[in-house]
């Protein structure tokens, strides 16, 4: 199993299209070397910016007490 995928080897696991991929490694900073990505760097860069971009749920209101 390789860890250093091409742009179209990495849209094909990731769901993604090769074009999206390469914009997202430009958005996201992460490097493309000789034409290979590091699928795990890719991954897990791609999941903390879905993080930092979907706002944490409010919690309930306490109820009122009498």
């Amino acid at each position: 199993m390789a860890n250093h995928l091409t742009p179209t080897e990495l849209g094909r696991e990731a769901g993604m299209h090769r074009r999206e991929v390469i914009a997202r490694c430009i958005d996201l900073g992460v490097p493309i070397f000789q034409g290979r990505i590091d699928k795990t760097l890719f991954l897990t860069t791609l999941k903390q910016s879905a993080a930092e971009v979907r706002p944490a749920p409010m919690s309930a209101p306490a109820p009122a007490q009498a």
